[in-house]
Order: structure tokens, then sequence, then C-alpha cells
């Protein structure tokens, strides 16, 4: 299927994630391994996660039109979280002549900063590419602090090395939920040092999911109060350096912190919705209009709110 963006969108976005010039020529371009990698890491370190739609705004919608998305992260700093990150890359991927497909992924939630238990439904999105080579990739460029800052193959145990000492790689197995064990799936792992144990933080299948799958993902994620989206104003953004990721910044209700080379720190914490919002701008790059800073007033989000109760992140490093 073709890509919704034209020849002229895709190369404005090029230039919109600085991605280096010799990948912007068309007629020499090559689909491979270093290309792909390079389009995961400055798509990374430009447009961001972040749900910041689900509070500043108006309607507390997040649409998943393709020119909604393509219009809201060319301007402002702005990015989205999973379903419109990864459905917006693969709409990219495809312009640029990738073979690609999305599928969705069920994930674990935190307890104790460690993913445990049962994995929930539907609530996560990743691209499956499958280069000139026959070799797939997991290409997942929104899945927050803990997401993998280059593609991964789908092999068996193939390590590879993220942010820091944390190690990466996917396991084809079952999980505990399936009465078919018979059933495998992808299973993304990760650990902090090579001496720790590996952590299954979410898993999916090579099925192919369509628009009108995450219609329905999409709506309970980012509506439902059982959804950590609904009562976590939360903003990932990876740190590069040249054509490295270096790092990360992230935003947790009104926390700002920040993790280099897998050590993090807090930088400030921001009392009020106008810290917020210059918190969301100095550090981030986001910068909200004046309706969609009012967007969040009375809701459970707001900063400074009466009995203002605090929740635990489910779903990024603290």
């Amino acid at each position: 299927m073709a890509s919704a963006y034209t020849p002229t969108q895709i190369s404005h976005y090029l230039s919109h994630i600085s991605l280096p010039t010799k990948y912007h020529d068309s007629a020499n371009r090559v689909l491979d391994l270093e290309f792909l990698s390079a389009l995961h890491t400055h798509q990374l370190s430009t447009i961001p996660y972040e749900n910041l739609s689900i509070h500043y705004s108006c309607c507390h919608k997040v649409p998943l039109d393709p020119q909604g998305l393509y219009n809201k992260f060319m301007k402002n700093g702005r990015g989205g979280y999973c379903m419109e990150n990864s459905i917006f890359f693969n709409y990219i991927l495809r312009g640029l002549g990738f073979q690609v497909y999305t599928a969705g992924a069920r994930v674990r939630p935190r307890v104790g900063g460690v993913p445990q238990g049962d994995y929930m439904g539907w609530v996560h999105v990743v691209n499956i590419v499958t280069l000139p080579t026959g070799i797939k990739y997991m290409v997942d460029v929104s899945f927050g602090g803990d997401g993998a800052i280059k593609p991964i193959p789908l092999l068996e145990d193939h390590i590879t090395r993220n942010i820091g000492t944390q190690e990466l790689r996917l396991v084809h197995d079952s999980i505990p939920q399936h009465i078919d064990k018979g059933h495998k799936v992808w299973i993304y792992q990760y650990r902090n040092q090579s001496d720790m144990p590996w952590n299954s933080f979410f898993c999916f299948p090579e099925l192919e999911f369509t628009l009108a799958d995450y219609q329905v993902m999409n709506h309970f994620t980012s509506t439902s109060p059982d959804s950590f989206q609904t009562y976590t104003v939360l903003v990932v953004k990876f740190l590069r350096e040249g054509n490295e990721i270096v790092g990360k910044v992230m935003l947790v209700n009104g926390d700002v912190k920040r993790n280099m080379g897998g050590k993090t720190s807090l930088v400030k914490t921001c009392k009020t919705e106008e810290e917020r919002v210059e918190a969301l701008r100095e550090y981030f790059g986001i910068d909200l209009t004046q309706e969609e800073s009012e967007g969040i007033r009375g809701t459970v989000t707001e900063l400074n709110r009466p009995f203002e109760a605090n929740f635990l992140l489910t779903t990024v490093d603290s």
C-alpha cells in the first residue's frame, strides 16, 4: 500500500529530523540497515514520545489520521504516544520504499520499577520491516524510557546494546496467559547490566494490524480511567550527539528527569502549570499554544489541584 505522504512531505520530514544529506537522494537511496538505523535515530531524537494531546487540548482526543499527525509533528516540537508516532513512521517508511507493516503489542505494567505480572491488552504498536536481505527487524520509535534506540532483528537471543550498559533482545516464545503454548510471539526483554536477569516488557506477533484495529486500541488507551495515559502526563525525548543516541530527558507528571549513560537524575520538580508549560519549552522544545495550555484546567492531571493524587509511572524508568 502506498504512503499517505507525498514526496515533498517526505523530503520536508527528512530535513525536519536533520537526517544527513547523503540519505536524501532518492535516486541513489539504498534500503539497508544503515539507512533504517539512521532514520530510527533521528526520528527518536526529534519527535518525542508524549501524551500531551490527552491532557493539553480542548477535546482530550488523539486523532490518528495521517495528515493530522504530519501537521502536528512538523511544528512546535510536538510528538505523540505510541500509536501516533508508530503509525506516522510507518507512512514515512512506506513513502521511502521500505517493506513494512505494523503489529500490535501487549505490555506488562511496572511494579516497583520492574515490569511484572500479566500482559495487558493491545496498547502498543511496533513496525516490522523486511530488508532486501530477507531479515525482519522490529522498529519501535515510541515505547518511551526503555525503548530500543535502534532496529532489532527478529532473531532468537540476538543481544543489542542500548543506552549505557542496558542490553536488549527478542525471545520467540509463548506468554503465561496463552492457553495454546504452541502459539509463540516475540517477547521484548531488557536488562540494565550483563550480569542481571532479563525482564520481559512487551510482546508482539508477526500479525499485521490495520488502522481499524488501532482505532479501537486508541480509544481505550486515550480515554479509559484504567489506562495510565489518562492520569499521567508523560514526555520522553532521546538526546543525540552526532548520529548516536546518548541519553534521554523525561517528564513524569511534574518531575523532569535526565538519563545519561544509564544513570537517572532529577532535574526539576514543577509545582504549577506555568512551571510545567515552561519546562516543556525549556527541556523538550515543545511550545504549547495558549488554548492547549488551558486545556488541562479542571482535569485530574492539572498541577496544584486540591487533593491532587500521586500516581506511579508504569512505562518509563524512574
